[in-house]
């Protein structure tokens, strides 16, 4: 029984996974190292930006990215010299990794914008010129809900919260969704074990 189900548990995992894009498997926690330091990072930058300013914040990031990258190329060259070893510089496979950007890519990249950007106005067309009265007052009644929402909580706040959210909410329900499939298998899978019992035989017969 528990072969069963770690073996359905495993193949649902693995369809969901080919299914699932980059960005998706990163939020459901798919590559928990990936992850982790997605949200590590992306919560740290919104802290410092509720802190800082946004050229303090940029210049920390800079700084201590330069810092990492510096010290860990004076170990590689000092470990090379004392191992008399011709092994190069430690990021030649990264500096020599094709990062432009194709005229292909930024078409594509320039008509998904350009279809958002066009709904987005004549969305905001219609709701402001109340085409339909009902829609208007639904952004209306919106907008009254964000002045106090924004008068306690500042932009940055907003952020934090979302990310957290972003990162959280789909971790609890993977977890909750798993627990309910494993005790729908094991429901039924012992639901054919009890029919086998002494105990269930003779209270079939005496019925």
């Amino acid at each position: 029984l528990r072969n069963l189900i770690r073996r359905s548990s495993v193949s649902n995992e693995s369809e969901r996974m080919e299914n699932m894009s980059a960005a998706s498997q990163l939020v459901h926690w798919r590559e928990p190292k990936k992850s982790g330091a997605a949200f590590g990072l992306s919560l740290l930058v919104l802290v410092s930006l509720a802190t800082l300013s946004v050229i303090s914040v940029l210049s920390y990031l800079l700084l201590a990215c330069l810092c990492v990258t510096i010290t860990f190329r004076v170990y590689k060259s000092v470990i090379q010299a004392v191992q008399k070893s011709n092994e190069g510089h430690p990021f030649r496979s990264l500096l020599e990794r094709d990062i432009s950007v194709s005229s292909e890519s930024v078409r594509q990249l320039a008509d998904q914008f350009l279809i958002h950007l066009n709904w987005f106005s004549n969305q905001t067309r219609r709701l402001l010129l109340v085409e339909d009265l009902v829609d208007s007052l639904k952004l209306a009644a919106v907008t009254w809900v964000m002045t106090y929402v924004g008068a306690v909580f500042n932009g940055v706040t907003i952020l934090i919260l979302a990310d957290i959210i972003f990162f959280t909410t789909p971790l609890i329900y993977q977890k909750k969704k798993v627990k309910t499939h494993l005790m729908s298998l094991s429901s039924t899978q012992s639901a054919p074990l009890q029919d086998k019992l002494p105990g269930a035989v003779k209270k079939s017969k005496v019925e």
